[in-house]
């Protein structure tokens, strides 16, 4: 809410449209008693050109202000030289300041008095004195016309006094009026302003002193009252217990300006309550109370949900490590006996139970694989996953990952290649979190890509940053599933995609890329493949431009139409293939 005040410019003209003006009543009443004055003199022997000069001297200035209606300081200070030339003019043709028109030298202080600004007072009756002084010095010179006699003296000095009195009263009337709407103003803002105040949905207060509650408004808060604010005072409404710290926050905000607390209130020590304090004056204080208890209970069941979900995630922790370290142990025997079996190793077994074997050390591999990527995950997300850092060439990490995929993409009819520079990659990783993320990429893009289709990772370095992009031309990633990949155990494709795995696979990579500093970003389309970028800010080795370096191709599969092509060389086009062997 805007309280405003409107200056005395417009309401002015307001006040004399809706009635009565005593300051332009005033003026036509001067020209009237002048007039009236030159009618008496036209019936009197000893009128001269002195007397009318002087009534003409007194009228000028006051036909000047009904004509010039301007309220600004400029043409206000020039009306107010007029009245006094004109009042000093006329007491000076009338015998100076013993004559009978000395009491047109006040005329500017009457002027002053009616005028909108009352600071003009002072240049009014500054005015008044250097006309007075001019009249005198002007009589005493000897200068000046003789005083008028008889009658003519008598309506002159009539004149004179009546018409500066009323001016006078008008100022006198004007001022009380002014004063009287300032009043009404004020107590119209005052009651807006307390209306505004008692609306408040907190409660304000005034306090003197060390707690003397000297003004209260709005609304209390539970467990205070305006009664006992005000019998008992500030530190008298708090609770035993508290009422030493708000002692001591009320010395602080006289001392610093400003102070804050929470207190439990006498009257319901079960609620909590804010007050804000701040220093107003060197004695007093306002401030502002409120009921925080709902807020505080908010932030208790916060902090007390967060103690929980951080429990039940170092409980979850201490489960998947436990039992993923029970499901390891008899996992491992199962794959050692299976792969003793694949060996033959204890005598021949027949077709089907070798077949058998081999499903159930795969079937263990694949366990095994899906409890390592829980494991890594929990530790990540529990922080507790630590980067075992060493420098070497990334190029033997990606190629080692590639090669345990070799034998997936043969299964799938995929072809898998590897695009790396013949210069070393050395990088300061982890290398088991580097051959993961390639695993994991290689093995998603294997997953979604049909048969014939194709499979290709990328090694390369630029500016102290390690880039590998894996692309396929599978199905492609739909919108939807784009924006919830890389999240924890959520998954894309159909039904038969997600049987194969948990979700976890790009989670992992984009956690491992987090770790070294770098990030991970898919681009994919419906029918036309996804292309999955890690970058690493890991690279040691500053490498040659990509103008003058040839890039190694390596395919890991064979075509399932046609026998492997032969290792060539194409040294004109910069480019060294190798087929498997």
């Amino acid at each position: 809410m805007e309280f405003e005040t409107l200056p005395d410019p417009i309401r002015r003209p307001a006040a004399r449209a809706a009635g009565f003006d005593p300051a332009h009543a005033w003026r036509l009443g001067w020209l009237a008693a002048i007039c009236l004055a030159a009618a008496a003199t036209l019936f009197t022997d000893e009128g001269g050109w002195p007397i009318w000069a002087a009534l003409g001297a007194g009228a000028v200035p006051a036909f000047a202000s009904l004509i010039f209606t301007r309220e600004d300081e400029r043409s206000q200070s020039l009306l107010l030289v007029l009245w006094a030339v004109g009042g000093a003019l006329a007491a000076v043709l009338t015998g100076g300041v013993s004559g009978a028109m000395a009491a047109w030298c006040l005329a500017p202080v009457a002027a002053a008095s009616i005028m909108n600004q009352s600071r003009r007072l002072a240049e009014g009756a500054a005015l008044s004195l250097i006309g007075g002084c001019v009249a005198a010095l002007t009589q005493l010179s000897g200068l000046a016309p003789p005083e008028p006699s008889g009658p003519l003296s008598f309506v002159l000095g009539f004149l004179a006094l009546v018409t500066t009195g009323l001016g006078l009263a008008a100022g006198l009337l004007i001022g009380r009026r002014r004063q009287g709407a300032r009043d009404d103003r004020n107590a119209s803002e005052i009651l807006a302003l307390e209306t505004l105040l008692d609306g408040l949905p907190h409660l304000a207060i005034a306090i003197k002193g060390q707690g003397q509650v000297t003004a209260v408004r709005g609304a209390p808060p539970p467990g205070v009252t305006t009664v006992d604010l005000v019998n008992r005072g500030l530190t008298g409404a708090a609770a035993p217990g508290d009422r030493q710290r708000l002692t001591a926050a009320i010395a602080a905000a006289h001392r610093e300006g400003v102070a804050s607390l929470t207190f439990n209130p006498a009257l319901g020590v079960e609620r909590i309550v804010a007050i804000d304090l701040v220093r107003v004056s060197p004695n007093q204080l306002v401030g502002v109370l409120r009921d925080v208890t709902a807020e505080r209970n908010r932030e208790t069941a916060l902090d007390q949900a967060r103690t929980d979900a951080e429990a039940l995630a170092a409980g979850r922790a201490r489960f998947l490590a436990n039992m993923s370290h029970e499901l390891r142990t008899p996992l491992n025997a199962i794959m050692g006996f299976s792969d003793i079996m694949r060996g033959r190793m204890f005598g021949p077994l027949s077709d089907r139970y070798g077949e058998y074997a081999e499903l159930i050390h795969e079937s263990g591999r694949h366990l095994l694989d899906l409890i390592n990527d829980v494991l890594d995950m929990s530790k990540i997300e529990a922080e507790r996953f630590e980067l075992q850092r060493g420098i070497f060439d990334a190029r033997e990490a990606v190629q080692a990952a590639m090669r345990l995929l070799r034998v997936q993409a043969d299964t799938a009819n995929v072809q898998l290649r590897g695009v790396l520079p013949p210069g070393e990659l050395e990088v300061d990783a982890d290398r088991r979190a580097l051959k993961q993320i390639v695993l994991n990429l290689v093995s998603n893009a294997l997953k979604f890509t049909p048969r014939g289709g194709q499979v290709t990772v990328t090694a390369h370095g630029y500016d102290g940053v390690l880039e590998i992009i894996v692309a396929d031309t599978g199905v492609g990633i739909s919108p939807e599933d784009l924006e919830r990949l890389g999240r924890p155990y959520e998954q894309a494709g159909g039904v038969e995609q997600r049987a194969k795995g948990t979700g976890l696979g790009l989670s992992l990579v984009r956690a491992f890329a987090k770790l070294h500093g770098g990030e991970m970003t898919i681009e994919s389309r419906l029918g036309a493949g996804t292309s999955v970028s890690v970058r690493l800010p890991v690279l040691l080795t500053p490498l040659r431009t990509a103008a003058t370096e040839p890039m190694a191709v390596e395919d890991l599969t064979t075509p399932e139409e046609g026998p492997p092509a032969p290792p060539t060389a194409n040294l004109g086009d910069n480019v060294i293939a190798f087929a498997p062997r």
